[in-house]
């Protein structure tokens, strides 16, 4: 009998790609938790409207699954919000089902070095990398948890980490950084990202256990900056000196965020507004932090995909859609 499973963040990006690989399984039936159930088709997958924050209406989402995704994004306060209520609502539940919670490299704080899941959490890079700490104190406190930390997640219809630099770099407000970009890209594909959350479902004995996902030979921000800029065909590949980027940080990026809030907010495409480059990203690009994948590799059995080609093909996709300018 197949197994249901709620994914909780079902329309976006990493959630999407989990529906897709739990639908390529023979042993589960993806669920859609979304915020508002539309009308489905005939054969198309289940929707369950629920608010991710609140513990009642998981309660009731969540009846009758014997797993739960958790895939759901926000802001620092909605992060602690979403988990708290996650894991109260699934204490409830008999029997209580088992819970991928989705969380971020940010749990390491400033920390630089090669970093395995033993090293300890800092949280120290701001309201959102102190947010992710909380949630997974609250993840790991519940017996049938795993908790996955993935680096910078790409791919197609990643807007984040594909579309966003796409955009940067076609309009040559990045590319090689010098000194400012020798920090390690801790870069992960979204398929070994939803790969590795079948795999975890699959094995009860992953329950308790932390996994970070990074490709374990990452380039520095400079190597991936140039190589996708040339498989973009975004050359020559400019030259962005660290004055630049102090402006860029400092100057810019807040009347940016500021315009591309209104934007979502007046239902204005965001593509016409330049993207900010905020001054987290800069830091991160020149932090010196390298995740450790092997346990990902030994235990569930996950061979990162190469880096070259993932880039190549995520600039396909980006130029063939109607999303590249």
């Amino acid at each position: 009998m197949k197994q249901p499973i709620l994914v909780l963040g079902a329309n976006g990006f990493i959630g999407r790609e989990v529906i897709r690989g739990l639908a390529s399984t023979d042993w589960a039936v993806p669920i859609r938790g979304v915020r508002a159930a539309t009308t489905a088709a005939q054969g198309s997958l289940e929707e369950r409207s629920l608010d991710a924050t609140q513990v009642d209406s998981l309660r009731t989402a969540m009846q009758g699954v014997a797993g739960v995704v958790n895939c759901v994004a926000g802001d620092a306060a909605d992060i602690v919000l979403n988990a708290t209520a996650l894991f109260d609502a699934a204490k409830t539940l008999a029997p209580s089902p088992r819970i991928i919670h989705l969380s971020t490299m940010s749990v390491y704080g400033s920390a630089v070095g090669l970093v395995d899941e033993s090293a300890s959490l800092r949280g120290d890079l701001g309201p959102y990398s102190e947010a992710k700490v909380t949630a997974e104190k609250v993840a790991s406190a519940y017996p049938q948890s795993v908790v996955f930390r993935p680096g910078c997640v790409f791919g197609p219809e990643s807007e984040q980490w594909s579309v966003r630099f796409a955009r940067l770099l076609l309009a040559h407000r990045l590319g090689d950084l010098g000194a400012a970009g020798d920090g390690c890209c801790n870069l992960v594909h979204v398929s070994d990202v939803a790969l590795a959350v079948v795999r975890a479902l699959e094995d009860p004995r992953m329950d308790g256990r932390a996994f970070n996902l990074a490709t374990p030979a990452p380039p520095t921000w400079n190597e991936f900056l140039t190589k996708y800029a040339i498989a973009l065909r975004a050359v020559p590949v400019s030259r962005i000196s660290g004055k630049r980027l102090r402006i860029e940080g400092k100057f810019l990026a807040p009347p940016l965020k500021i315009a591309e809030i209104l934007a979502r907010i007046c239902k204005i495409d965001a593509r016409r507004i330049p993207p900010p480059i905020p001054p987290s990203l800069i830091r991160l690009m020149g932090q010196d932090i390298r995740l450790d994948p092997r346990r990902a590799e030994s235990e569930l059995g996950i061979r990162f995909r190469d880096t070259q080609a993932a880039l190549e093909q995520t600039a396909r996709w980006f130029t063939e859609t109607s999303i590249a300018p």
